[in-house]
């Protein structure tokens, strides 16, 4: 079982913004200002950055600061969110999507936690309902990519419902070297199978 939802969202129900549901545990919603001490001492860590392509490392406060503006902009293909334990409101990651050309079509998702909040479930519940979210807003498909040095991040995806689809090459900026990456792919009309089948189960 992938998820359980008691209602699938048809396509006249998409909405053009807003923040994904809550999770059991997290909020998810925009960055804030506020939010920049825990995104910087969060995401300057070259274990988080060697595991992504698009994050540097040393993650500067730039960086930090450029993370919250992204929170502003929201288009129906192009969210970014922050993760945050619902019990103390703090920020443990982020989580987004945006299209990308190669991918034909397709819209790339991508997030991170924070080390101390690895191996928690935390990823798996905010890309569940960050996949709920774009699917309301009229995405038809998502990809996403993991190094397959990184089985963790294989092990959430494919517990959101994701299907391995090839080996590629990616440049990662905080390994600084090309690295090998398992894609991933998920079509809304494998969504709703899923939970369909789910909430039948």
């Amino acid at each position: 079982m992938v998820v359980e939802y008691e209602e699938i969202p048809e396509e006249s129900s998409c909405v053009a913004a807003g923040s994904p549901q809550d999770t059991a545990r997290l909020v998810i919603d925009r960055a804030r200002k506020d939010d920049l001490a825990d995104i910087l001492f969060l995401a300057n860590n070259r274990r988080i950055a060697e595991k992504l392509t698009n994050m540097p490392h040393p993650f500067t406060y730039e960086d930090a600061k450029a993370l919250v503006k992204r929170c502003d902009v929201q288009l129906p293909s192009q969210a970014t969110f922050a993760i945050r334990m619902k019990n103390t409101g703090r920020i443990i990651g982020a989580i987004g999507f945006n299209p990308l050309t190669e991918d034909f079509g397709a819209v790339h998702l991508g997030y991170w936690v924070g080390e101390p909040f690895w191996n928690q479930g935390y990823a798996t519940e905010a890309v569940q309902s960050v996949i709920e979210f774009a699917f309301a807003n009229g995405v038809k498909e998502l990809s996403a990519s993991c190094r397959v040095s990184n089985p963790a991040s294989h092990r959430v995806l494919t517990k959101c419902g994701f299907k391995q689809d090839g080996t590629t090459k990616l440049h990662s900026l905080g390994a600084m070297a090309v690295v090998d990456a398992t894609r991933f792919t998920l079509t809304r009309s494998q969504w709703i199978a899923n939970t369909r089948w789910g909430s039948a189960g």
